[in-house]
């Protein structure tokens, strides 16, 4: 496949398998400071986002999706949507009312398989085949491997492969290392305060 995840690639993340790869890339378009910047920041880099997203996505669907076109309101509302699913991969909820509505239809391929196919202009195409795909992957289970990574200078999104879907790292020797390495010097210094021992800096 000539086109990938670009977002989630560049934060070196393993991609979600099928459809749900398009909702972590969206939700890795976000900045990482040192790491890589916002790529919904303005209307040009959003549509070059978008295009390459989709793109990908249509292919591993079988099909030729043609990417929205997008005005500065829509990048905005996409900014908006996309604060919405991050919150419901950290918290499980949204954190307000979801804009709509959203709609979508309902498709059958050539090969007899039915699906949900994107509807509306714009934000709200984009909207619709997120909204699809979280639909789809909460209902075959795999909703709950979608996480945010805990380290809070990262915060990428990542697809949980572990067989017991415990992994809160999107990279154990990475952001789990350096979390690691805080907490011990935050011991360190705890301990130097109760017991009165100096304490080197960090």
């Amino acid at each position: 496949m000539s086109e990938q995840w670009s977002a989630s690639q560049r934060y070196g993340l393993a991609c979600a398998p099928g459809g749900l790869g398009l909702v972590q890339d969206f939700l890795n378009t976000a900045g990482i400071e040192g790491y890589g910047p916002d790529l919904l920041a303005d209307t040009a880099v959003a549509a070059q986002w978008v295009g390459g997203a989709i793109r990908t996505w249509s292919a591993l669907r079988g099909e030729q999706a043609r990417p929205p076109t997008l005005t500065a309101t829509d990048v905005t509302k996409l900014r908006g949507l996309r604060a919405t699913i991050a919150a419901l991969v950290t918290t499980g909820a949204p954190p307000g009312p979801v804009a709509g509505p959203i709609q979508a239809s309902f498709a059958v391929s050539g090969a007899g398989e039915v699906r949900l196919e994107p509807s509306g202009t714009g934000w709200r195409w984009l909207a619709s085949a997120l909204w699809a795909e979280i639909l789809l992957a909460q209902r075959s289970g795999v909703w709950r491997r979608i996480k945010r990574c805990h380290n809070h200078r990262c915060g990428s999104t990542f697809y949980d492969r572990s067989k017991n879907n415990s992994g809160v790292w999107h990279d154990v020797k990475t952001c789990g290392n350096a979390a690691n390495l805080r907490a011990s010097r935050a011991r360190r210094r705890n301990s130097g305060q109760v017991t009165g021992s100096p304490v080197a800096p960090t």
